[in-house]
């Protein structure tokens, strides 16, 4: 074809389709109503593909189709699945024509998402702030159209590469893009397919300029409803962008690149940080969670983070495990002067807070730090906050240690993150690594003797972790590495010269971690 099958190119109507003649969705058959709490279900002509459309389904059964153990194929129905149905009745602003349809504003906002971060090259977090296309929607619409973004972003190279062969020629991004949802919502979420298709088809007719390719939509659809799952079973395995493939595959080898691929497919838990220890066991009980033998509490389908138990009364705060782990490799903080750098959105400003440390969060972005003062107002915990950049800061007297989360490619949290491949493809990560470098070397300057760097980043390369503590080792005769090992952590975990190394892929029963890099630099006493 003269375009990738899901590019831009948007050739004439019912040329999309492969295998079907040019006038054969001129019209575009009948939508199926949606069946669950509305008109009774409505009997279709056909789906466009030759084929009758099924019987009616029962109404407890509207909504999704069963889980398939054992195979690649749909997984069960999900967390947002599950508590979407039957939302978007078409109240909220930009609903549109047809926008009685479940989920639809919902849809359509997913689609402004994607297109977003595909196409303009932002980030998720960017486009879901206030002001973007999210604002018009309730809450459970915001969070479904947030949940159906990441969702496809993250199995993006496969959905794509099930939906090719259902295209003749590539159709308007508005149509792609709505197909890629029903895909999702079919092979990945446990929609039931009549769902999802009608979904589509409602999406594209209200649309606006290509409201006219409904049928194509309802063809392509229909035909993926009924071919998806085999495809989907026989997809390739994911596998990393190429630019960070090469990098992680030369440090752990490509059987380790490849389950990294692997575990970035899967949403990740939900993690908390408990502010008091003693009380792990008590919390985890009154949230149904998982206590990890590390210190985090993981909640597998958490749902409204505000309405969890010990929320309010600022008995937790949100953190990977992964993230919650190099505060402790410095041991005993309690009483200790700490400069928490680039500290923002604060996690680790509470955990040495909460371990008693005399704690100072220094970060460029005082939108950012908000957050951060926010939870310390909620949980009850002190810290001196500081918008500065720390390259032109510097505190009035030496301090005992420095926490620097060094600005990083973020490689190592694409699991939560799956726009940033696609946000920022290939990016230059030069002058990162010649920053990360500046702040250690700023950082080591404000230790008193016998003072320690807890240098971290939540990243994949070994450029951004081990290499930059060995390049500072040697630029800075008399430090040491002096990390102190947290219980719970596994030996598999530590480096040979004894930094932290976590990876997307530890953990495969746990609901895995995200990467990170973290190791403590000790300077000199005397």
């Amino acid at each position: 074809m003269g375009a990738d099958a899901l590019g831009r190119d948007a050739p004439e109507l019912g040329a999309h389709v492969r295998g079907q003649p040019a006038d054969r969705h001129a019209a575009g058959p009948d939508v199926l109503d949606p069946p669950a709490g509305r008109a009774a279900h409505r009997r279709a002509r056909g789906d466009g593909l030759g084929r009758d459309l099924p019987p009616p389904r029962p109404a407890a059964a509207a909504q999704h189709r069963p889980a398939q153990p054992g195979s690649r194929g749909p997984p069960p129905v999900s967390a947002a699945a599950r508590s979407s149905a039957g939302a978007g009745t078409g109240s909220g602003a930009g609903s549109g024509a047809g926008s009685g349809a479940p989920g639809l504003a919902a849809r359509r906002a997913a689609a402004r998402l994607l297109a977003g971060v595909t196409e303009q090259r932002r980030t998720l977090a960017e486009l879901t702030a206030a002001g973007g296309p999210l604002d018009p929607l309730p809450p459970a619409e915001r969070a479904r159209a947030t949940a159906i973004a990441a969702g496809v972003l993250r199995r993006l190279p496969a959905l794509d590469a099930v939906l090719a062969p259902m295209l003749r020629k590539a159709p308007p991004a508005a149509v792609r893009d709505a197909l890629r949802i029903a895909a999702w919502e079919m092979l990945v979420d446990g929609v039931a397919g009549y769902a999802a298709v009608d979904g589509a088809v409602r999406q594209v007719r209200a649309s606006g300029r290509h409201g006219h390719l409904a049928g194509l939509t309802n063809a392509v659809a229909r035909r993926l409803s009924r071919d998806g799952p085999a495809a989907w079973a026989a997809r390739p395995e994911p596998a990393l962008p190429g630019w960070l493939h090469k990098p992680v595959a030369r440090a752990w080898g490509a059987d380790a690149a490849a389950a990294i691929a692997r575990a970035h497919e899967a949403p990740a838990p939900l993690d908390l940080t408990p502010r008091a220890p003693a009380e792990d066991a008590a919390l985890a009980a009154e949230l149904g969670a998982e206590a990890l033998p590390t210190g985090s509490l993981r909640l597998a389908e958490p749902g409204q983070v505000s309405a969890l138990p010990g929320y309010a009364q600022g008995r937790w705060w949100v953190q990977d495990a992964a993230a919650a782990l190099p505060v402790r490799l410095l041991g005993d903080v309690a009483g200790l002067r700490v400069l928490d750098l680039c500290a923002a959105p604060g996690g680790k400003t509470m955990q040495l807070a909460a371990a008693g440390a005399r704690v100072t969060a220094v970060d460029l972005s005082d939108a950012r730090l908000q957050r951060l003062r926010e939870n310390l107002a909620r949980t009850a915990l002190q810290a001196e906050v500081v918008v500065a950049d720390a390259l032109h800061w510097a505190p009035e007297a030496p301090v005992d240690a420095v926490v620097l989360d060094a600005p990083c490619s973020a490689t190592g949290t694409l699991r939560r993150h799956p726009d940033l491949p696609y946000a920022r493809p290939a990016p230059d990560l030069g002058p990162l690594f010649a920053l990360q470098a500046a702040l250690i070397d700023r950082a080591l300057g404000w230790l008193k003797p016998g003072g320690r760097l807890l240098y971290c980043t939540c990243s994949l390369l070994p450029r951004e972790g081990e290499a930059q503590a060995d390049a500072a080792l040697q630029r800075h005769p008399g430090l040491s590495v002096a990390v102190q090992r947290p219980d719970g952590t596994e030996d598999g975990w530590w480096t040979p010269e004894g930094h932290l190394r976590l990876r997307p892929d530890f953990w495969p029963g746990r609901g895995h971690l995200d990467g990170f890099f973290a190791t403590v630099l000790a300077k000199t006493e005397g």
